[in-house]
């Protein structure tokens, strides 16, 4: 099943994600959904908030990126109860854009390595160290958790010379080729 995305203005997308157990009801039915609506979506990751789930769960598949960042290759995981231990390099701009925020991309500062303590799909614990394109993606992802958008990383002019397309992404407005559910 391909879940609507949550877009911009939407309150599950300001809430801190919990985190869920073993017992969470239909949770192999959802990751799978999870999978299928990243990739109907053409994303490289997808975190529950962005399909109306306040809980902590991001999939990542960063394949497509491989071509210019050789470590996405054959990264794909599933991120349960997701917790950033610690963030360290030098920070590194990159050019973003999100599903909830469709349309806007705008260069966000981030750091180069994290460790970060998670369980997968089967609930064995892991405690990784992830870098480059990998620990990218999983910031990103790791902020809708916290309900944290892209947008708020970027600099407060550039935050106030994309309001009118936010303010119109809120009103539903904004063209996409995916389903969509704005806060009323």
């Amino acid at each position: 099943m391909i879940f609507p995305i949550y877009l911009y203005g939407t309150p599950v997308l300001r809430k801190k994600a919990k985190d869920i157990d073993k017992d969470y009801e239909n949770l192999d039915e959802f990751i799978k959904n999870m999978w299928e609506t990243m990739y109907k979506t053409d994303g490289v990751g997808l975190a529950a908030p962005q399909v109306g789930k306040a809980i902590r769960l991001f999939v990542l598949d960063t394949e497509a990126l491989s071509e210019d960042y050789p470590e996405g290759a054959g990264f794909k995981k599933v991120f349960i109860n997701a917790h950033i231990i610690e963030e360290e390099g030098e920070e590194w701009s990159f050019n973003e854009g999100c599903l909830s925020v469709p349309n806007i991309r705008e260069d966000v500062k981030r750091k180069t390595k994290l460790r970060m303590q998670y369980y997968d799909e089967n609930w064995v614990a892991h405690d990784e160290v992830f870098e480059g394109i990998q620990a990218r993606v999983m910031q990103h992802e790791y902020d809708h958790l916290e309900g944290i958008l892209f947008t708020d990383r970027i600099s407060p002019i550039r935050r106030k010379l994309i309001k009118g397309k936010l303010n119109a992404i809120a009103k539903g407005k904004a063209k996409v080729k995916y389903k969509t559910i704005i806060s009323k």
